[in-house]
């Protein structure tokens, strides 16, 4: 079988029931962790009609002996990912973070940018502490990129978090591999840190820097805009109170689209005749 993975899910065989000494009654399940030997899952977190034999999908982390442990339960992220987590106590060591399994995730004082206070939450990566062989969090993300160039091509989708706010506009990591930049007047929707998203790229610079955006890139995105307008147009008596001279905020607050899309799909409803044009205002045909 493949390297049982800690931190992260595998797919395990269970082997045999676990069973008390003495009383002999069931306090779980064994399953086979290869070289790993045999990986308890805690009976809570047994499904109903498992057999022996069977294959169960799970995640395994390590318990307060360091000790492999399989549960059904879902982590907010896995080793090698970026994830927005609070923190539920802290002691003389470091902080300790909910992510979604029974077993809080250490973040070490080392590896805080700042002291991290219980309820706050905190965008951080998941990884397996060589040295000690335990599953840590660190708040200093910067560490984590990968540091091979971006490939990525213009207009492409991926999957973004919403890292932290800056002058510019909003910093992301996408793929949970790099860092990018969404530029605040490309927003158009409220957006906290820690939110997932799609997002699109914009630019990879020389420099492999990205730029991003929220909505997709590209004449197809205007057209598909300008079907959305029609309709707005049909349930609103055919008037739309927005022209070529309007503000751009007053586009981007009623329609969460830039000025640029707006007038591009008012131009691709204009050629199909479809309206007509004011300063200030559409009109249905």
């Amino acid at each position: 079988m493949a390297k049982l993975k800690i931190g992260d899910y595998n797919t395990l065989t269970v082997l045999k029931v676990a069973l008390r000494e003495g009383n002999r009654d069931p306090f779980g399940l064994y399953l086979d962790g290869g070289r790993a030997g045999e990986i308890l899952m805690p009976q809570k977190y047994v499904p109903n009609n498992v057999l022996v034999g069977d294959d169960l999908r799970v995640f395994v982390y390590l318990d307060q002996e360091e000790r492999p442990i399989a549960t059904t339960e879902h982590p907010l992220a896995v080793v090698g990912e970026f994830a927005y987590l609070e923190c539920s106590w802290v002691n003389e060591y470091g902080a300790f973070l909910h992510w979604g399994v029974t077993k809080d995730l250490f973040c070490p004082f080392r590896e805080q940018k700042k002291r991290m206070q219980i309820g706050e939450s905190y965008v951080v990566h998941v990884h397996l502490d060589e040295e000690t062989y335990r599953l840590v969090a660190s708040a200093k993300v910067e560490h984590y990129f990968e540091e091979e160039k971006p490939t990525y091509k213009q207009g492409e989708e991926v999957d973004l978090m919403i890292w932290q706010k800056t002058e510019l506009g909003f910093k992301v990591i996408i793929d949970n591999k790099y860092p990018a930049l969404v530029y605040g007047d490309q927003v158009f929707q409220y957006v906290h840190t820690g939110d997932r998203m799609k997002g699109y790229i914009a630019t990879v610079r020389p420099d492999g820097k990205i730029d991003c955006t929220l909505q997709p890139t590209g004449q197809q995105y205007a057209k598909d805009f300008a079907e959305v307008l029609l309709q707005y147009l049909k349930d609103n008596g055919g008037v739309c109170n927005l022209g070529d001279k309007s503000e751009a905020e007053d586009i981007k607050h009623l329609f969460h689209v830039s000025k640029k899309v707006y007038k591009k799909a008012v131009g691709d409803l204009y050629k199909r005749h479809l309206i007509t044009v004011e300063p200030l205002a559409i009109h249905l045909v």
